[in-house]
């Protein structure tokens, strides 16, 4: 009745049926890019701010 193959074989035929990637213009992981783009964001902001206080407070 359940004559499926596993999930395993079937995630690597569904991958090889997938063209080759282009180098430079994929990141396999969209969750994983966004993470990485809002840390970065986030540090730089820190730093604008944190700047911007130690500039106020030293004069």
């Amino acid at each position: 009745m359940f004559h499926r193959k596993p999930l395993e074989e079937r995630i690597a035929e569904r991958q090889a049926k997938l063209p080759p990637l282009k180098e430079g213009e994929h990141f396999e992981h969209g969750p994983a890019k966004f993470v990485f783009v809002t840390l970065i964001a986030a540090v730089v902001l820190m730093h604008v701010v944190g700047l911007g206080v130690v500039m106020h407070f030293s004069s």
